[in-house]
């Protein structure tokens, strides 16, 4: 039977956990052998395989990978054991016979589907401090924002309850790493009310983009910004004369490209692009809005991703006057947000309908503006001809200028058009887009914007 490496090298470090905690309690218990040392006790390594090339263990991997310390691979141990030997924290279920109750400096939690013990931070600190108290610093540093297991979200610490002391929180796995751990393979982030926020990407390119010349140049500031930003901010010295990252509002009617230009400036500089869930964002209890966005902030300035916030003027809206609680609660919001957009050092884009909408002590802190406005008939024919560019294509009898001289309509709308069109095309076994289709696609549209426009056949 072929060996999983992956699995037998999670058992292996369980091993390693097995004798640390052993040894942790026998010293701290004064029980014999009290006088040996945890730290000694030898670390498992990647073993190599006579008969294979060495396997490439995705455990060890990211141990080289993140550089991690000894006492940051012992927290990560510690929260890979319930899920793969929880058998070996049950000796933090002992009983202190003085007290008749469990020894509060071994912390933990029961969960409700879980019969075992979930470790907290309690129960890592005292891992590491019961018998060395001079290393609390060392272990306050690994639940910090600035370890690598936290900013790479591997570690989950439970702050659901904001009156529980950090080190009474349970620490966990993300499930993504665990999966990688076992199986090599590292699951796509999913959109969910843990992680508000999903990819977007576009197999389109800049010649399918179609703007006026002077908002492309705005554009393309920003993927100058992209490109060269970080050259300017330390080579240049510019961090010692403005704030780090790039922040740029997007506004004008929909379909005219501000979704498609994000994606397009993340495909073009190899970067991420992720369209912030605002519906999932805000909430209606104090500080769980804040809490939402901290964990967007938090995996985009260590992943430099690209973040968009579509329909932006629902949560970067004017402020109203503090005539009651709920206003206090929405201005605190608008007050955190201002905070955590001044010391974002990554790019964000946020996109509106109306610029009036937004508020002004947002609109102080972007460095551009850029208006996105319906194209004109000059740039209609274009945006048509590339729609029509492929397969499904239309009757060479349409006159193309005549039709977008005649309707106004942006490029997502003449996208749903195509989309419309092909569909009509295809059921009739054609590739070629009669004139009667096209007008029953574009009345469509119109229709969807509430627009009473007629729309008759043309001469």
């Amino acid at each position: 039977m072929e060996t999983n490496f992956n699995i037998k090298a999670l058992y292996d470090e369980m091993e390693w956990l097995q004798k640390v905690i052993d040894q942790v309690i026998r010293s701290y218990l004064l029980q014999e052998g009290y006088e040996n040392r945890w730290q000694d006790i030898p670390l498992p390594q990647p073993e190599t395989d006579n008969d294979k090339e060495n396997p490439i263990i995705s455990y060890y991997q990211k141990l080289e990978e993140w550089n991690l310390n000894l006492y940051e691979r012992l927290c990560l141990a510690l929260v890979i054991a319930p899920q793969i030997k929880p058998e070996i924290l049950d000796i933090f279920f002992s009983k202190n016979a003085m007290y008749d109750r469990g020894f509060t400096e071994f912390g933990g939690l029961t969960g409700k589907n879980h019969s075992g013990f979930i470790p907290t931070g309690q129960t890592f600190s005292f891992l590491i401090t019961a018998v060395n108290p001079e290393l609390h610093i060392e272990m306050l540093n690994v639940l910090s924002s600035s370890c690598i297991l936290i900013k790479e979200q591997v570690l989950i610490l439970d702050n659901s309850e904001s009156y529980v002391t950090m080190l009474n929180q349970g620490i966990s796995i993300n499930e993504r790493w665990l999966q990688f751990f076992l199986t090599g393979t590292l699951p796509h982030l999913e959109h969910s009310s843990s992680f508000p926020a999903q990819q977007i990407s576009t197999s389109m390119n800049w010649s399918d983009l179609v703007l006026e010349e002077h908002v492309m140049q705005q554009v393309m500031e920003i993927d100058a910004w992209l490109k060269y930003g970080s050259v300017l901010m330390t080579e240049w010295g510019l961090e010692n004369k403005i704030k780090p990252g790039y922040r740029t509002l997007f506004y004008g009617p929909p379909g005219t490209g501000k979704t498609l230009t994000a994606t397009l400036l993340g495909k073009s500089t190899g970067r991420e692009v992720y369209r912030v869930d605002l519906s999932m964002i805000v909430s209606k209890y104090i500080g769980e809005t804040e809490k939402n966005l901290s964990k967007i902030f938090d995996v985009a300035q260590h992943k430099d991703w690209i973040l968009f916030f579509d329909e932006a003027d629902s949560l970067f809206g004017k402020r109203t006057q503090t005539s009651s609680s709920n206003d206090r609660h929405a201005n605190q919001q608008t007050g955190y947000l201002l905070q955590r957009i001044e010391d974002f050092p990554g790019v964000m884009i946020l996109a509106s309908n109306l610029k009036e909408n937004m508020d002004e002590a947002f609109s102080r802190r972007f460095q551009s503006m850029i208006h996105f406005t319906m194209p004109k008939a000059e740039d209609r024919i274009q945006l048509w001809e590339n729609a029509f560019s492929g397969k499904c294509q239309l009757d060479p009898a349409i006159d193309l200028e005549e039709i977008a001289e005649k309707y106004e309509l942006a490029g997502g709308a003449i996208i749903n058009v195509l989309r419309y069109c092909a569909l009509k095309a295809i059921q009739k076994n054609e590739t070629i887009v009669k004139e009667r289709d096209l007008l029953d696609g574009i009345r469509r549209e119109f229709k969807k914007e509430n627009r009473t426009l007629a729309v008759t056949q043309m001469n």
